[in-house]
């Protein structure tokens, strides 16, 4: 089968590999459609794959083609959705259940093979079964908005907060969704990128400028949330969040990222820096609201196309354009 290949740090290409088979708990899924996420970049450059070559690609979906010996809860002709995250169920962070911090995290399209190919393996019980009206190659966007979910568990929102989003893109457009649902009094979005800022107007933001200064809120939000990882939009809303307010970081850095805190007015004014990683039980929670239609694909998905061009593809999406990238084997 083909399917992309990082052959080493900087260097992707489209190959043939063996078709997969399936473990006794394992299904084979052929793929309808597999995103892009900065994730991919970070394997690209070395980061969080523990070992090159890989097949990337983490977020997918699609039906499923053939079942492991013990496999009783599909069958073959389902439509899935596919949550990437391995864990072992057995370490302190699991038995309480962080198991987003497992020790021996891994993931599909991280640790091993991953979507971005005509088929994939995954665990069943890594499956969730899509209803009929949803369209197979959109829901590569479950994945995405399971983390975003994830990331609102960790806030804690309150009902009629002010909300500052870094970043609209993919996964700032899915917090500020989320946060509209959420009884957000306003919401605001940030970001250099005049094409993803109209994007956040269409999607009924508060406000949406280049920079905080344009927006008027000298007393600051009360949950700022960075989904770019850029240091400096990190550094930045460090100093506008309001007094007992909470800083999410949720965007990737890279490993070198640094920024700079203020102890004394962390302590003064009670504010709370936390982060989110990835996805903890957010997966089928995620799903449900995706059929209910919390997003419309094609506000979110601005590029689709064919595998053989996924080293183009992650070049556009490496250079900021669009929104949502998927492939279609």
């Amino acid at each position: 089968m083909k399917a992309a290949l990082v052959e080493s740090v900087g260097k992707v290409s489209l190959t043939e590999i063996p078709d997969p088979t399936p473990g006794p708990r394992d299904v084979v899924v052929k793929v309808a459609a597999c995103g892009l996420c900065g994730t991919d970049l970070h394997i690209l450059q070395g980061e969080f794959a523990p070992s090159l070559p890989l097949v990337p690609g983490h977020e997918f979906a699609g039906e499923v083609v053939a079942l492991g010996s013990e496999v009783t809860e599909l069958a073959e002709g389902d439509q899935v959705a596919v949550d990437p995250s391995l864990y072992c169920h057995e370490c302190r962070y699991c038995r309480r259940g962080h198991n987003n911090l497992c020790d021996r995290w891994a993931a599909i399209g991280v640790s091993r093979a991953g979507g971005a190919a005509e088929y994939a393996v995954a665990p069943v019980a890594n499956c969730v079964r899509l209803p009929e009206h949803v369209r197979t190659q959109d829901a590569a966007l479950i994945e995405p908005l399971s983390c975003a979910v994830r990331g609102y568990d960790v806030l804690k929102s309150q009902l009629g907060s002010h909300v500052l989003i870094y970043g609209s893109g993919t996964m700032g457009l899915m917090m500020l969704e989320l946060a509209k649902r959420t009884g957000a009094a306003s919401v605001d979005v940030l970001d250099l990128n005049p094409d993803r800022l109209a994007t956040a107007r269409s999607l009924g933001c508060s406000g949406a400028a280049a920079s905080a200064e344009e927006l008027e809120r000298p007393e600051g939000w009360d949950l700022v949330v960075d989904a770019t990882g850029n240091a400096a939009a990190i550094q930045d809303g460090l100093g506008r969040v309001a007094k007992a307010g909470t800083f999410l970081q949720f965007g990737v850095s890279d490993y070198a990222t640094r920024a700079t805190i203020e102890p004394y007015r962390i302590y003064n004014q009670e504010i709370t820096i936390t982060g989110s990683m990835a996805v903890l039980h957010s997966y089928e929670r995620a799903a449900e609201l995706f059929a209910g239609g919390i997003l419309d694909p094609d506000v979110f998905i601005s590029d689709r196309m064919p595998l053989a061009s996924y080293p183009e593809a992650l070049g556009r999406f490496a250079e900021g354009l669009g929104r949502k990238i998927v492939v279609v084997p």
